[in-house]
């Protein structure tokens, strides 16, 4: 659907007619639930005497609802999902964009994250029972892999800014997993899912037992889980069997191929060995890595939470709370090789074929006047290749024979020794303890404390250990290495499949393990007073309050071994894990007010004004003030009007402040000085000052050598990024204005629509790869300050963007507080409860976000990017493409209250490839005389193919039977993708590397296909 048709279809009316007329089953996710209405929705067995909590303020009171949207996602409506993660609900919202989930498998760092209204993660807060969680890593962010879903009543949502509520990272919302309270019985639930390709099986069983006591005063719950799943590879689904170039239409993949394609002295440019591996042909077999790589990361956890309050006397309680939870995400990414690294070669080496070595001998000569290598005479160069020597006789003297030369590429996929797999082993703690109770009979105290500590270790197999690698590559005629201590044995990356060489060679290069074990911690301690001024008061309802303090402290550590810290000394592992020890700690001051201000009175059934200011002092980043200030009007019975205004700031994270520089990858499609032709005049001379002068980087650009990262590095170039201590915070205005409608004329039903708007000034963001090519080449030139070697780095042996991080550090990404966040959209919500006859019962809802725009600006002089309903390499990198509207609705039909038929239904706007990146993508294409016509019938893989600049609307269905066998007993059975829907193919080359994945969008889109999934339910 257009932007400005379900605009139109707003101010007509026209949308909740056509909405209402498809609604599906609640009281699932509502914008706004009111807390009575929450209460009603529970079991009998979850009924609870104590005080409200609503998301969105601090004020415990039943007559209070928050000025802000809150959704609400009911345990009912997860056990319907069949969902086994808080992530796989979470990022099905409307509001949110998928973040690092399940279906990230490069790139994957062991957890799973939300991203409301996509603005990133690290913008968003996770609590549970409205208490901050332990975070998993240097940013702050909760592992939403360790909430225990078998104890949420439910999980109330807030898109909107919540700082002033809650603090810093709550920029974009709130996430409030709200725990049973005084449950007492015991209730078992198993389930198990798998697709109907016969992969990806999941299995899942918890046990939660409770028990109230001392005739009521106490109460404990404890609940024990465990849940697996396995890997799907992309090789088992037809679209992703081949990976696909996004500008070529044609198979793809990596130059780190098999058999291994060079680029050395003589050669010129990158050649490949030809089938037999004995001379050097064209690059024209890249090498297929998706049939390795997989859609759905095998997943295993344990998890045990419990939780008791105890009243020790009239009006107080103690109370407690504690989650503890291991889990083991693992990864698997295709074979490894020596991937974009120079080498040191030796031209007796016996690996080498004879027509290789000879093509070497070409530029092994003396440099001429141009600083150009010239071939060596054919006497030197079969002296070079027939010595039984290194570079020193057996007497002690020089070698006058002996060649040892410079290749700027070797890469071979080393497929004899296995796939690289990484195991992520979180191990996580997080424990609440607290009093609370009554002042007096209106004023009420909360004093708590919390501290979690999450230890996340990564064990890394199957990578090459450059060192060991570049010592087995010189070898000698007789079989040993040259430099033969630690056990060398020569490796042969000159040999065809299945000949890399011996099992000694093998386990030479690869047989280690890397370690990467990162820790982090939260100590918390709130105090907080709540109540109302009884006998004060405006309206008849007393005036209501809460105030209080908090200390917070955030502590990150990682320690890695040698190898892990070393760049490229991981070969074909990204970015190096340099050890970092960080922290702050933060001290709130905060206040609430909710004034009812008119009652009872014509066109003002209700009137009432919200407030709210808090103080914060960051060790690291001083102080702020936030604020905020709310109302809602309700002129008759049934109609409520809503708004809210905050002011909301968010302070740099450890990372963002402590984590030093280090060099990764990204994608890109195009690089503006790559070949075949030469850049000329101001381009070439931009790209000349991007690399070392005279180097063989610099005369690869002159010769229009270097290639495009799609053919070079399977789309994927060298970034640089890194912490910066001197971040500042981020300031946020954030408001929402709607309505709620609940016609008495219709019993059951509730309509919210609520417009939202949220601007970010001073932005902790980095430049996208566009921003940092774009700053330098719209206005290319050699003394352009973007266009400078410590802006973009090249390779100082090729001149592409791809290379080993220690010589080519590629774009820097550098963080700043230069940026700017502009997003806003409209929420609708309709819920819908009715009996159609004595047996049969309706519940529906919908829930759907139209997102006007989304844009974002690095620094003032980048492009003001837009990236709502747009997908490209900089669109999404903090999550998947953002679709222009998307809504969930599910409609169930209760019979006997005993059966249910319901069907969910999620749908996301068609997505197109971002004008920006076209339209530079186009430019460059013309100035390439290869392309002559390159929008004809024969674009020659100069920009992305037509079928790949689009991704159609998409529409999911799941069907959930639901069957109270017993009045102990529930059986659910759930169809998931019910017509078995595929993505759409865009090739691989067109967005970020961890959410476009075997040729698709695996996070935003199903690649798992058609799943069916059963679970069985205990309750006494």
């Amino acid at each position: 659907m257009k932007k400005q048709d379900f605009a139109q279809q707003l101010k007509t009316g026209a949308a909740p007619l056509v909405l209402s007329l498809s609604l599906i089953a609640a009281p699932a996710y509502a914008q706004s639930q009111a807390p009575e209405d929450i209460q009603e929705a529970e079991d009998d067995e979850f009924a609870s005497d104590d005080p409200i909590v609503v998301t969105g303020t601090l004020i415990q009171n039943p007559s209070i609802e928050s000025t802000s949207p809150v959704g609400v996602i009911s345990a009912e409506e997860l056990e319907l999902r069949q969902t086994n993660l808080a992530e796989d609900f979470l990022r099905q919202l409307p509001a949110s964009v998928p973040s690092t989930g399940s279906a990230v498998n490069n790139g994957n760092g062991g957890a799973a994250f939300v991203n409301l209204r996509n603005l990133g993660p690290q913008r968003n807060l996770v609590l549970l029972d409205g208490k901050r969680f332990v975070p998993a890593n240097f940013t702050g962010q909760v592992d939403l892999n360790s909430i225990p879903l078998a104890v949420l009543e439910r999980t109330d949502v807030l898109t909107g800014g919540a700082t002033t509520t809650y603090g810093a990272d709550a920029v974009s919302g709130v996430v409030n997993f709200v725990t049973r309270r005084d449950f007492a019985g015991l209730d078992i639930n198993a389930s198990s899912q798998i697709t109907e390709q016969g992969d990806g099986a999941i299995f899942r069983v918890d046990a939660t037992i409770g028990a109230n006591f001392d005739d009521g005063r106490g109460n404990a719950v404890f609940s024990v889980g465990y849940q697996s799943a396995d890997e799907v590879f992309q090789g088992d689904r037809d679209f992703s069997v081949f990976n696909v170039g996004s500008f070529t239409g044609n198979p793809g993949g990596s130059s780190n191929a098999v058999p291994a394609t060079v680029n050395g002295p003589g050669t010129g440019g990158l050649l490949q060995l030809n089938e037999a591996g004995t001379d050097l042909v064209p690059f024209d077999r890249p090498f297929n890595f998706n049939p390795f790589n997989i859609f759905q990361t095998p997943f295993e956890r344990f998890n045990i939470f419990g939780s008791a309050r105890y009243e020790i006397s009239d009006g107080i309680e103690v109370y407690t709370q504690g989650t503890f939870s291991r889990n083991r995400v693992s990864t698997i990414i295709a074979p490894g090789g020596s991937f974009f690294n120079a080498y040191q070669l030796n031209l007796n080496n016996p690996f080498i074929p004879t027509a290789v070595a000879n093509t070497f001998c070409q530029g092994l000569g003396p440099v001429d006047a141009n600083g150009d290598p010239t071939p060596l005479s054919d006497a030197a160069c079969q002296a070079g290749i027939n010595t039984p020597f290194g570079a020193t006789l057996p007497d002690g003297t020089a070698n006058p024979d002996y060649q040892e030369f410079t290749v700027a590429a070797l890469r071979r996929r080393t497929v004899e020794a296995g796939t690289r797999d990484s195991e992520f082993t979180t191990t996580l703690f997080n424990i609440v303890a607290g009093v609370r109770g009554d002042i007096t009979d209106y004023i009420q105290f909360d004093v708590s404390g919390t501290y979690g500590e999450s230890d996340n270790t990564q064990r890394q197999t199957g990578f090459a250990r450059r060192t060991n690698l570049q010592q087995s590559l010189l070898a000698l005629p007789d079989g040993t290495c040259i430099d033969p201590s630690n056990g060398c044995v020569p490796i042969n990356l000159f040999g065809t499949l299945g000949n890399l060489g011996s099992q000694e060679a093998i386990d030479f290069v690869f047989d280690f393990t890397q370690t990467v074990a990162n820790t982090s911690t939260i100590a918390t301690l709130n105090g907080t007073i709540s109540g109302d001024f009884d006998g004060f008061a405006i309206a008849e309802t007393p005036i209501a309050f809460a105030a209080g303090v908090e200390y917070r402290e955030f502590t990150a550590s990682r320690v890695s071994d040698d190898a892990s810290q070393t760049p490229g000394e991981v070969v074909g592992g990204g970015g190096a894990d340099p050890n970092i020890d960080g922290g702050y700690d933060v001290l709130d001051v905060f206040g609430e007010l909710v004034v009812p201000l008119i009652e009872g009175q014509s066109f003002a059934e209700e009137l009432v004004l919200e407030a709210g200011v808090r103080f914060s002092d960051y060790s690291t980043a001083g102080t702020e003030w936030t604020w905020k200030v709310g109302g809602q009007w309700t002129p008759v019975i049934g109609l409520t009007f809503r708004g809210n205004f905050q002011r909301a700031a968010r302070a740099p994270n450890i990372g963002e402040l402590f984590l030093p520089q280090n060099t990764g990858l990204d994608n890109l499609g195009n690089d503006p000085c790559q070949g075949p032709v030469a850049p000329t005049g101001n381009i070439l001379d931009a790209c000349l000052a991007q690399v070392a002068p005279g180097s063989a980087g610099a005369q690869a650009i002159i010769n229009g050598q270097v290639q495009s990262p799609a053919d070079e590095g399977a789309g994927q170039v060298n970034v640089t990024t890194g912490g910066n201590p001197n971040l500042g915070t981020e300031q946020a205005e954030t408001w929402t204005v709607g309505a709620v409608i609940q016609p008495e004329s219709i019993p059951g039903l509730t309509v919210t629509i609520d417009y939202w708007n949220i601007t970010i000034t001073d932005a902790i963001t980095n430049p996208t790869v566009g921003d940092v090519l774009d700053a330098c080449f719209d206005n290319p030139s050699a003394t352009a300050e973007a266009c400078q070697i410590d802006r973009i780095s090249r390779n100082p042996l090729t001149g592409g963007l791809v290379g080993s991080p220690d010589t080519t550090l590629g774009l820097f990404q550098t963080l700043s507080n230069l940026g700017r966040i502009e997003t806003d959209g409209i929420d609708l919500g309709i819920n819908y409860s009715t009996d159609l006859t004595d047996n049969i019962a309706l519940n529906a809802f919908f829930n759907g976000t139209w997102t006007n725009s989304n844009r974002f600006q690095a620094t003032p002089s980048s492009l003001n990017r837009e990236c709502v309903g747009f997908f490209s390499v900089n669109c999404g990198l903090e999550g998947s493409p953002q679709s222009e509207f998307a809504f969930n609705q599910r409609t169930s039909l209760i019979f006997d209250d005993e059966f249910t038929v319901s069907l969910f239904w999620r749908f996301l706007s068609g997505l197109d490839y971002e004008p920006a990146q076209f339209a530079s993508d186009l430019a460059a294409a013309e100035a390439d005389v290869d392309c002559v016509d390159p929008l004809g019938a024969d674009p020659g893989g100069c920009i992305v193919e037509e079928d790949f600049r689009f991704i159609p609307d998409e529409h999911y269905f799941d069907l959930t039977l639901q069957w109270d066998a017993t009045e102990n007993l529930q059986l659910t059975f759930t169809v998931q993708n019910l017509f078995d829907n595929q993505p759409h193919v865009v090739g691989s080359d067109v967005g970020a590397t961890a959410f476009n994945s075997g040729n698709v969008f695996p996070s935003s889109y199903d690649a798992l296909g058609r799943r069916f999934a059963a679970s069985a339910r205990l309750r006494f």
